[in-house]
């Protein structure tokens, strides 16, 4: 098939599936198709809580299952009979194509394998003198009467900072890399228009080059690095045409989860007064404040899986092929899980048991490292600037599946206001 005909083909899929999402928000006021537009953007608590309100799974009118229970989501995050892609799945013309995250055993195994001692909470830990760094680094920047942006000047570069240097691209432009790792973010729950897969593709391409460029001069001269290992285990452990989309799962996974979940936990805590005074006061606090967001409003908000064979879900047979959407932050808030789930609580005692970082076999490989980048961000912050507040309207990322902030002006005297 030529590349004219694959875009063309794109085109149709891409406007069919528009025109169903439309179809389905607005006529039959299905809450996944909501999900897709500007209230699910804005504020998708409200349709979680619709869904639940119809039962533990949910057949949509767009063409999938889903559920907000936290026990279905459980069981079907963890079940082999569930897959992050379908025997016969196949990607759109430039959607974004992320390694391992999409497969099933047994290549998911072999890949996950390798990617897992850099991420290790051994390996992670021992990376923490250099994450303190880059964080002091950029804050020292921030200083002065005037506001900043809390994600331009610390929620996004420093995961960047961190994550290419654990790559072995340490001296790769910070800003192109957060520059292709938002791109990649905002395509993960669906590309929103043809501009948009435009520029999926040119990102992609750019990294491929950036990559393949390092790849090249790690075979020259090798490190202590990700991409010094993986060309070293060239065509054994990771095949040649595996290597561009790991690296860039990796790039994404340092980088698309941590700078989403700094911005989150500052922005709770600013609009929960009382919780941002006593973490200021007990720093010791820093850990709960990250894990009440994860559950409370969680970076990634939902993630799909395949029926490999016919299954029995909730009373409702699930056929091999079809897919169930495990809404990950309204499993978070499952009042039969946490009590008074929609406050936030920094003395909640079952806060880790959330669902923010999958679960299963898919559980995020990164989770060690955006923990640690966040505890140390967070930490560093409220201790230089114990009376920041919000400054001016924050601003939303597109989509919904990846819910963050693009925008967060902050400023250095306490005032409280409302999220956007």
């Amino acid at each position: 098939m030529g590349p004219r005909r694959e875009q063309l083909i794109f085109v149709r899929d891409f406007l069919r599936e528009r025109a169903a999402i439309r179809v389905g928000a607005h006529l039959r006021r299905d809450p996944l198709a909501r999900l897709h537009l500007e209230e699910g953007r804005r504020d998708p608590y409200p349709l979680y809580e619709d869904v639940r309100s119809r039962g533990p799974l949910v057949r949509s009118t767009i063409g999938a299952w889903t559920s907000v229970d936290h026990h279905v989501c459980n069981e079907i995050l963890r079940s082999r009979s569930f897959g992050a892609t379908g025997e016969d799945a196949d990607h759109l013309a430039g959607s974004p194509q992320l390694s391992f995250l999409e497969m099933n055993p047994p290549d998911h195994t072999r890949l996950r394998r390798f990617a897992l001692p850099t991420f290790s909470p051994k390996s992670v830990a021992a990376f923490a003198p250099s994450i303190q760094q880059v964080v002091d680094d950029l804050l020292d920047k921030t200083v002065g009467d005037e506001p900043f942006d809390l994600v331009g000047s610390l929620a996004a570069p420093m995961p960047i900072g961190v994550i290419t240097r654990l790559l072995g691209v340490g001296d790769a432009d910070a800003d192109e890399f957060a520059h292709y790792g938002a791109t990649f973010g905002s395509a993960l729950g669906g590309l929103q228009s043809i501009k948009h897969a435009g520029e999926l593709m040119r990102a992609q391409q750019a990294l491929r080059r950036i990559f393949e460029n390092a790849f090249e001069a790690r075979r020259r001269d090798p490190g202590d690095d990700v991409i010094s290992r993986l060309v070293s285990t060239e065509g054994s452990s990771v095949r040649p045409e595996e290597m561009v989309p790991l690296c860039t799962l990796l790039l994404i996974a340092g980088f698309e989860t941590t700078v989403n979940l700094i911005s989150n936990t500052i922005l709770a805590l600013l609009t929960h007064p009382d919780a941002w005074r006593r973490v200021a006061a007990d720093p010791t606090l820093v850990e709960a404040a990250i894990e009440e967001t994860l559950r409370w409003d969680p970076p990634v908000q939902r993630t799909a899986r395949f029926a490999l064979a016919d299954a029995t879900i909730a009373g409702h047979q699930v056929k091999k092929g079809e897919i169930v959407v495990t809404l990950l932050a309204g499993a978070n808030r499952d009042p039969a899980v946490f009590a008074e789930p929609a406050r936030f609580d920094l003395d909640r005692p079952n806060k880790s048991e959330h669902l923010a970082f999958s679960s299963g076999i898919h559980y995020c490989v990164g989770a060690p490292l955006a923990r640690l980048e966040a505890i140390i961000a967070v930490r560093s912050l409220i201790a230089r600037y114990p009376g920041l507040r919000v400054a001016g309207p924050v601003v939303r990322r597109q989509g919904s599946l990846i819910r963050g902030l693009t925008n967060f002006p902050v400023s250095r005297s306490f005032v409280a206001v409302p999220a956007g």
